[in-house]
């Protein structure tokens, strides 16, 4: 873990479809600036759980800490951003709940981006209990609705090593919203097609959150635009020094 310091760490908290080394050019660029960051992985099981898993890598950061969520990201650092160290959260293209509000409720105030028509339901085997299901993007729909900005080789790639996420996710109410009481940013994506933008912009300005748009943006914001990212996340540890 990092040790003691007046800047805050950065964790990182990837969502759906993905895994911590979509944020490497963002992580590259906070290392530039001297900014201690760790990319966490996410284990995309359950909200709650997820959220605790997350609080509690944050507990053992000796200093402050500035979350950053993408995508289902937003909706764990919601929740996780209740840790007592942690002073900011930055959403990169995120789901923004409120306290007792799914993400399906959210997302459900808007008209439903096409990702939702296009995921793959697969099993997996829960202890004691009847099986779970995830969701995975269909691969021929990968490029279009997550990374349309990211070079075709990159998106093959991507494709074929999505990480799947439960579908319990969707129904499951946020326990606590953290940005009720820390300051938020937040990056909309504004040609995103797995989530839709206004989902996004309703969120962040519910949030009192600090908005950067980038325009032609994809889902993979963070992949295709990692200076711009960092430099929203730059902003959120100045703030919070």
């Amino acid at each position: 873990m990092s040790t003691t310091t007046s800047t805050p760490t950065v964790l990182l908290v990837h969502g759906a479809f993905a895994d911590a080394s979509s944020w490497a050019g963002v992580v590259e660029e906070l290392r530039g600036q001297g900014i201690p960051v760790r990319a966490l992985p996410n284990p995309l099981r359950g909200l709650a759980s997820d959220a605790a898993y997350v609080a509690s890598a944050a507990a053992q950061v000796d200093g402050p800490v500035v979350l950053v969520g993408h995508s289902y990201g937003g909706a764990i650092i919601t929740v996780a951003g209740a840790a007592e160290n942690v002073v900011g959260l930055v959403y990169v293209a995120a789901y923004v709940p409120e306290q007792g509000e799914s993400l399906g409720e959210l997302q459900g105030r808007f008209p439903l981006s096409p990702l939702v028509a296009n995921l793959d339901e697969w099993t997996y085997p829960v202890e004691g209990a009847d099986p779970g299901v995830e969701v995975t993007i269909k691969p021929d729909a990968f490029p279009g609705i997550f990374a349309a900005d990211v070079p075709a080789e990159v998106t093959e790639i991507l494709a074929v090593s999505q990480r799947p996420l439960s579908a319990s996710v969707f129904t499951e109410a946020a326990a606590t919203a953290a940005w009720r009481t820390k300051p938020s940013w937040a990056v909309v994506a504004d040609a995103d097609q797995a989530i839709n933008p206004d989902v996004q912009r309703f969120g962040a300005k519910r949030a009192g959150a600090t908005v950067t748009e980038l325009e032609g943006a994809s889902h993979a914001v963070a992949v295709s635009r990692p200076k711009e990212v960092a430099t929203v996340i730059q902003d959120a540890v100045r703030a919070t020094a």
